[in-house]
Parts: C-alpha cells; sequence; structure tokens
C-alpha cells in the first residue's frame, strides 16, 4: 500500500514539474488548421504565378514586380494570422479543460525563445525581397521556421522538435533544388504541419 501510494506521490511531482517547466497544452488541431490554409495559400499563389505569366519553376530567371511582391507578402501575411489565430482558440480551449492557465513564465519563455529565429528569420526574407532574391525566399522560411521550434521545444512538447528538423531538411534541399520552394513550402508548413498536429491531437489527446 505504502508503495503505491509512494509511486502515485512521484508521478504527481513529475506532473506538476512538468507544468511549471514546459507548456504542454499545444493543441494538435492548430497544426492541422495551419496546414489547411497553407495548401490554400500556395494554390493561390500557384494561379496568381500563371496569371502573371510566372514560370516559378524557372528558378532564379523569375523577376516579380512590386505589386506581385506586395499581393505574396499580403498571402503570407493572412496564413500566418489564421495560423496564429487557430493556434490560440484551440490552445486556450485545450488549456481552459485541462484547467491549465494559458499565460504564465514558461509560456513567456516559450514566445521568446520561438520569437527570435522566427523574427529573425522574417526581416531576413524581407531583405531578400528588396535585393530581388526571390527564389531564397520559401527556402529561408522554412529554415528560420525549423529553427525556431527546434529552440522552442525546451519549454513545450519535445515532439515539436522533430517536426523542426523537416523543416530546416526541406529549405536546404530547396536550396539545392531552385525553384521548386514552393512545392518545398507547401510540404513544410502544409501537409507536415497536418500530419504532425493529428499524431499530436491523437498522442495528448
Amino acid at each position: 500500500m505504502d508503495s503505491k501510494n509512494y509511486h502515485e506521490d512521484l508521478s504527481h511531482i513529475r506532473s506538476m514539474m512538468e507544468r511549471s517547466s514546459r507548456f504542454i497544452s499545444l493543441s494538435g488541431l492548430s497544426g492541422v488548421v495551419a496546414g489547411l490554409a497553407a495548401i490554400l495559400g500556395a494554390v493561390y499563389v500557384y494561379f496568381v504565378f500563371q496569371r502573371e505569366g510566372i514560370d516559378y519553376f524557372d528558378g532564379d530567371r523569375n523577376i516579380f514586380g512590386k505589386k506581385l511582391v506586395r499581393e505574396l507578402v499580403l498571402t503570407g501575411s493572412v496564413i500566418l494570422a489564421i495560423a496564429l489565430l487557430s493556434g490560440y482558440f484551440f490552445t486556450a480551449s485545450k488549456s481552459k479543460k485541462k484547467g491549465l492557465k494559458i499565460w504564465d513564465a514558461t509560456t513567456k519563455r516559450l514566445l521568446v525563445t520561438f520569437a527570435v529565429p522566427l523574427v529573425t528569420g522574417g526581416f531576413f526574407c524581407l531583405i531578400l525581397l528588396y535585393q530581388h532574391l526571390f527564389v531564397l525566399v520559401a527556402p529561408a522560411t522554412l529554415i528560420f521556421y525549423g529553427l525556431a521550434l527546434v529552440s522552442a521545444e525546451r519549454y513545450t512538447l519535445t515532439d515539436i522538435k522533430y517536426l523542426g528538423y523537416c523543416q530546416i531538411v526541406l529549405g536546404l534541399l530547396s536550396l539545392l533544388f531552385l525553384g521548386w520552394g514552393l512545392v518545398a513550402w507547401t510540404i513544410g508548413f502544409g501537409i507536415l504541419h497536418i500530419v504532425y498536429g493529428l499524431i499530436m491531437h491523437i498522442k495528448y489527446k
């Protein structure tokens, strides 16, 4: 009897320590929504290129006008907004069900750790656009996003780092095959998010 209580106490202590050091309320459903938004956005961008008579797969010979760049940035911003809003909605809902606070010291550390490589990557991509290095933007977003996920792993679910590694590898591969960045971007932000989200939803339901 004492042994049973002892093991229960240890499990309770481990649970408390995990909750205090890691943000464990991330919802897999938010990844699915973000992935679907990314795929729809990528399809829209592909048809925009067709409308403009641009063969994206021609790689570094593509030249984008200012109007097209603004449309692409706006599309990316909309996808990001959908991902963030869905992430907050599903995560807040999961936190409420578990009786956990969504905003605490751990959440702040997670956001800061995640934001540093992500914001750096955002400015890096804006500079690439300014320098007309359009073909490098998609690989750069994948690489910096992957680095952000790997960095954030210490404050949230360990599984997230594997998604980060996949994003980094995809970004590097798309640098080797310039002109296929949109395909890699669709796989990374779309398909992988959906697969990861479904796995996390089932595993931590």
